[in-house]
């Protein structure tokens, strides 16, 4: 996957990033743990959630971290859109 990401998403996968660490807190887990859960290593995922970072990740990614976060995909993009619906959940 190329790292280069057109400027449009740049912001998706900055908000998708942050929705994906607040939900991992709120859940009281470690970037180890959610990182294991979602077989990725530790340091791709702290990737994605840095919040100055654009780190692209394939769909198979995606779909595992929400599966992990025990969260539907769709939820998993709301909630990077409307950071509200995280308190709902």
């Amino acid at each position: 996957m190329s790292r280069d990401v057109e400027f449009k998403n740049r912001d998706r996968f900055i908000q998708l990033g942050i929705a994906i660490a607040a939900l991992r807190k709120m859940k009281g887990m470690s970037q180890e743990q959610l990182a294991e859960k979602a077989n990725i290593s530790r340091s791709h995922l702290s990737a994605i959630e840095a919040p100055r970072l654009v780190r692209p990740f394939s769909l198979e990614i995606f779909y595992n971290i929400a599966d992990a976060l025990e969260i539907d995909p769709a939820d998993l993009i709301n909630a990077s859109v409307f950071p509200d619906r995280l308190n709902s959940k």
